[in-house]
Order: C-alpha cells, then structure tokens, then sequence
C-alpha cells in the first residue's frame, strides 16, 4: 500500500467510563489513512471515529487481528469501504518479534 498509513492506539487495559478522555489524535497528513487499533469498548471507537472527523485523514480503519484494516469510510478512489489492507500496528510488533 502506497497510502500513508497512522496508526491511533485507543485500546485500554482496565475497565473505563465514557468521561475517560481519548488519547491525543496523532499527527495525520492530508489524504493519509489512520487505522484504529487497541482492545476497547465499542463507545471508545464510536468516540474515536467522531473525532477523525473532519481531520485531514482520506480514510479511516479499524485493526482486527484476525484480518487486518479493515476500512470503515474512505474518501480514497478504488478503497471502498469493506476493504482489508495488509498491515500490523506497531504494537503488535512489539509483542511478537520476529
């Protein structure tokens, strides 16, 4: 994948509530494709996909480890939503060196 590829890590290790604040957006360039990544409650998520947007991100995914990104809205011709790209989040690496 030539696109630009962010990673926004959402995930949690113990039980929240919704006051909980979302971690900082990174820094996304313009038409970039930011993948959602980490164990969390779906409220979290719905809470991350508001504030993406309006940012400069093209597309926006989310990490699922058994498939990879799947794309949930695209402004990117020929990435429709439903699409799986290929990728790991950092994290994962960290986790399970090669």
């Amino acid at each position: 994948m030539n696109d630009h590829v962010v990673y926004y890590q959402i995930g949690v290790e113990a039980p929240i509530t919704p006051q909980e604040p979302l971690p900082d957006l990174p820094n996304i360039p313009r038409g970039s494709i930011v993948v959602i990544d980490g164990r969390a409650p779906i409220w979290r998520y719905g809470m991350a996909f508001h504030r993406l947007h309006g940012s400069p991100a093209a597309a926006v995914a989310v990490y699922d480890p058994r498939l990879g990104a799947v794309i949930v809205a695209s402004h990117i011709p020929g990435l429709r939503e439903g699409d799986v790209l290929d990728v790991e989040p950092p994290s994962t690496h960290a986790n399970n060196p090669s």
